[in-house]
């Protein structure tokens, strides 16, 4: 799936980014397209039509056994043995003090036999964390030669059912169909990342550029890169690892104990309900600012005259009008509605803390 340029890895579609005129930099390790026409140009045909964004970089896992008996059950902070076979689930792989070494998806393909799919930079340390925990059962590192698409947006849905057939219409939020696509075994799955409606495509890497070309040639699809993709999750309050959750923060910290299933063992369950009989000492929090500013990661959070915390990600929305963003802080500020500051140098920006999601008008349950 990847070469080199200058160092970096680079997808099977990057002469394809090239020839689009795509604006490419260096993320995670990897050059890939920023902005095409513009990042709020490409935000905006997500939120009315279908954005087509190559996500190959991901990296992906095929574990093969008895999933009680090899271990895997163990590994993640969700249940692999109650996922039904044909569905995903999201949650996350942690260290021994709770901290959160990725967020990660698992798809159940069959009785013993699941793919994991997990963040870029992270993908070669999480396998070989994983390999270590297991005792039983194979896992095999398939990144390189499998590539990912995801198409995101309202006409997502016609795009692909003028392509795979009406299974796709038929596929409901967070499970997956195995099809043939283009002559090879492909897996479509309703999932994604911006708060639309939107798939995820995986399939061999050798067939990625067919199939890029042909879901650009339909009108309702443009290309979107990494700049209107992180625009897009921001919105919906997704978190995005190495920014807003890394190994040093726990689900907790994170407000993300909806992913956690604390009636299995994983490893990190015995952190986490330390800390939670404790007390969570900093939160993760939303914030909107009263300007069109964009607070950008690293400001520093102020209340009462001190710094009580730091921004982990922020923009301008299009769809609030208004700078957004995301933090930790000192679990006293972090009640809805506290009034904050977000300064940095000779920034200054009066922000709120808000609820999530801070754009819920997304078609992403259509």
């Amino acid at each position: 799936m990847s070469g080199k340029s200058d160092s970096l890895s680079v997808t099977p579609l990057n002469s394809q980014h090239r020839a689009l005129g795509a604006l490419m930099a260096p993320f995670g390790g990897w050059e890939m397209p920023i902005q095409y026409e513009g990042i709020i140009a490409e935000h905006r045909w997500c939120r009315e039509q279908a954005a087509l964004f190559d996500i190959c970089h991901m990296g992906e896992f095929l574990f093969k056994g008895d999933i009680p008996a090899s271990g895997l059950e163990e590994l993640f902070t969700f249940s692999v043995a109650a996922i039904p076979v044909g569905r995903s689930k999201y949650g996350f792989l942690l260290n021994e003090q709770g901290g959160i070494i990725d967020d990660l998806i698992v798809f159940r393909f069959a009785e013993q036999e699941a793919m994991i799919v997990v963040n870029a930079a992270t993908a070669p340390h999480d396998f070989q964390v994983i390999r270590s925990r297991l005792h039983g059962g194979s896992l095999v590192n398939i990144s390189a030669a499998t590539a990912k698409l995801d198409l995101q947006g309202p006409e997502s849905r016609g795009v692909l059912t003028t392509i795979c057939g009406d299974q796709i219409a038929q596929l409901p939020y967070f499970r997956f169909v195995a099809l043939d696509l283009l002559g090879v075994p492909a897996v479509v799955s309703r999932t994604g990342y911006t708060g639309e409606l939107g798939y995820e495509i995986f399939l061999p890497a050798a067939k990625v550029a067919e199939l890029w070309q042909l879901l650009l040639a339909d009108p309702r699809v443009k290309p979107a890169g990494l700049g209107a993709r992180d625009l897009l999750r921001l919105e919906v309050g997704y978190s995005l690892y190495s920014s807003d959750l890394d190994q040093q923060t726990t689900p907790l910290e994170a407000g993300l104990e909806a992913f956690v299933n604390f009636d299995k063992n994983f490893v990190g369950k015995a952190a986490l309900l330390q800390q939670q009989a404790a007390g969570v000492a900093r939160r993760k929090i939303a914030f909107t600012v009263n300007s069109r500013r964009a607070p950008r990661h690293g400001y520093q959070i102020q209340a009462d005259g001190r710094t009580i915390g730091e921004v982990t990600s922020g923009v301008f929305s299009p769809m609030l009008g208004c700078g957004i963003g995301l933090g930790y802080v000192e679990s006293a500020h972090a009640a809805l509605g506290t009034a904050l500051t977000v300064c940095q140098e000779r920034v200054s920006l009066e922000a709120t803390v808000c609820s999530l999601p801070f754009y819920s008008g997304g078609s992403l349950r259509n």
